[in-house]
This record gives structure tokens, sequence and C-alpha cells, in this order.
């Protein structure tokens, strides 16, 4: 005899079936790289093991690459990038600056786009690499209704190593739905004119209060090996057309701006010029002692800004005669990269909400 107190089978698919059991919302779902959950050691080898294991990231063959990244890499990088992520953690929030920036954004987001669409639109923020994860926020999304989710990765130049692996990744949640949500994937925008005009009016602020005004503008990208351009990566080309809008926008000519990229990592050749070797030659051979950085690739102020450029390129300049160094911030959760993302997003949403 069957007990009493179990539910019938059929009676359960048939509370599935009621309509409006899954509320219409649309879901908007940011994605940035990744942050460990602390510096110490294992937190971050965890993280750097997710990250340097991608083969968006790093294409070696695994039989390869994972030997020498789990016996040699690991046993010693997590102990420099912990003291690195301790230079500039946020202590006060027990978190990395990405992951507060990130939060900030998103806050202001949804703000901004519940002012217009009311609770008809959910917004949050994932990570690529550590947390939250994409997985649990495309699960908390579908479990508040969302039967549209647009994914949005904050890169506004397309990479294999940034955007095609949170979609990846992104993918990979969706397959674990037995009811996938409609999903749609906000393209890059290199060169929306919001967000190059936010760019410029970063640039002009900072410069309005420079008393000294820099020789020159030095527009830093993170790098990747040549080899992935060669194989079709458009990064690059999309890196310098950035560059391109942002000069015209701000009037300038050649010898105010210059592109570089950062972060090499490995042995292969990357794309060039180097921005820690070009501020140090920019003071030495051109005589460019008073410089400014900017870093458009990066929607927020992260561990390759903060640390990286502000402090080890910062140094290669003034090793090499430098006199006065300016970093300009990320655009962060300033309003105008707010106003960009909304109008971004807005675009996308069209047909699903109005």
């Amino acid at each position: 005899m069957p007990d009493a107190s179990t539910p019938e089978p059929q009676g359960l698919i048939e509370e599935a079936c009621v309509p409006g059991q899954l509320e219409e919302k649309v879901g908007v779902l940011l994605a940035n790289l990744g942050t460990p959950d602390n510096y110490d050691y294992w937190s971050m080898r965890r993280y750097l093991n997710e990250f340097l294991s991608d083969r968006r990231v790093i294409d070696y063959s695994p039989w390869l690459w994972q030997p020498l990244l789990q016996l040699v890499i690991l046993s010693k990088r997590p102990f420099t990038s912990g003291e690195a992520y301790k230079s500039i953690w946020n202590e006060d929030k027990g978190e990395s600056p990405l992951m507060t920036i990130t939060r900030d954004q998103t806050d202001k987001l949804r703000d901004s786009l519940q002012r217009r669409y009311g609770s008809r639109i959910v917004v949050d923020f994932c990570m690529r690499y550590g947390n939250p994860s994409t997985k649990s926020k495309v699960r908390e999304l579908y479990k508040q209704g969302c039967s549209r989710i647009l994914f949005f990765p904050l890169y506004p130049q397309y990479a294999g190593a940034t955007s095609a692996t949170a979609n990846d990744q992104f993918f990979r949640a969706l397959m674990e739905e037995t009811w996938q949500p409609i999903a749609r994937v906000v393209e890059p925008y290199y060169q929306n004119p919001e967000y190059i005009n936010a760019l410029a009016q970063s640039v002009e602020r900072a410069y309005a209060k420079i008393e000294n005004k820099p020789d020159v503008l030095v527009v830093s990208y993170h790098g990747m090996p040549q080899r992935y351009s060669t194989q079709g990566d458009p990064y690059y080309c999309q890196c310098m057309e950035t560059s391109k809008y942002l000069q015209k926008r701000l009037g300038w000519d050649d010898t105010q701006i210059t592109t570089t990229f950062q972060s090499v990592f490995g042995p292969e050749e990357w794309l060039r010029p180097y921005t820690v070797e070009e501020v140090a030659r920019l003071a030495r051979e051109d005589g460019k002692k008073n410089i400014a950085v900017i870093a458009p690739a990066f929607s927020a102020d992260c561990i390759e800004t903060l640390e990286e450029i502000n402090e080890e390129i910062k140094e290669s300049f003034e090793e090499a005669g430098g006199e006065e160094f300016h970093y300009i911030p990320c655009l962060n959760d300033d309003d105008a990269h707010i106003d960009a993302l909304t109008g971004i997003i807005e675009t996308n949403l069209h047909g699903w909400i109005k």
C-alpha cells in the first residue's frame, strides 16, 4: 500500500504545470574575471588553479601544462600573488577591490534599470573564476522567476581568454537547467560612443587636476600571446580601435597618446609594446618625464591596475628617470560608465521588456 503522506507523482507533475508557476522576469547577469576569497596560500592556490587550468587562458596540452602548474607554479605563485593582493585588499569588507567595485556597479545598474522596468528585471553579477560562480547565479536567477537571461561579460574588447571563457561558463550553467531560460549575450562594446565618452571624460577630469600636464597618455591594455591574434582572436584590433576612438574624442594628435600591453606571462612573445618596458623607454629615450596611464580594457580596478600599474609599472618608469606618474582609475561605478552600460543593456533587451 502506498504511503498516504507521499504525494502521487501525477499530482506533482500537475502542480508543476500550474500557469504562472514561473513568474515572467528578465535577468541581467554581469560577469567579470574573478577574485580569490582571500590572500592566504590555499585561497590563492584554488583561485590560480581554476584560472590557469582554463584552456582558453593557457592552451598548452594538459599533459605538459598540468604537471608544471601543479608541481612548480602553484607551489610558489600563490605566495607572490597573495602578497600582491594583500597590498590592495579591502580589509574593511574582507574582499578584493574587484569584488567591491563589481557589487557597486551592479547596485547602480539595478537601480537604474528598475527605475524604468520595475521588479520585472533582476540584476546580479558573477565571476568566471572563484565566487560568486556563474552556475550559482544562473540558478538564483531561475529561482527568482527569470525565464530570460541577458549575459553581459564586462569586457569592452573581445578576447578568447576573457569574453569567450565567460560565455563558455554561462552556457555550461545553462546545460544543467532542465528548463533552460532563453539567453542572449551582449557583444563587445569597444567602440560604443557612450563608453568612449566615459573614458574621455575620466581623462579630462584627471588632467584638470594635474598641475603639470602629462607629456603623453599611455593607454595600457591587458596583453595576450601574439599567437592568439594570428589564430583569429580580434582583441588586438579592437584595442587599437578603442585607442583610436578615444584619441579622436579627445581631439589629440599622435604625440599625445600611445598604446601598450601589460601582464606578460610565460615564455611566448606577447602583444607589443610591453607597458612595463615602454614607460621606461619613454622616460629614458624620449624624455617623457611626466606620463599618465589609463587601462580601458578593465571595467573595474583590480590587481592588474592597482598593483601592477600603480606599483610595478610605476617603479619601472621612475627607475628610468621618470618624475611624475599619474594613474587614471578605471571607470568603475562612475555615473557616465553606468549610463553607458545601462544603454548597452537596454539595447540588448529589445523585444524582451518594455
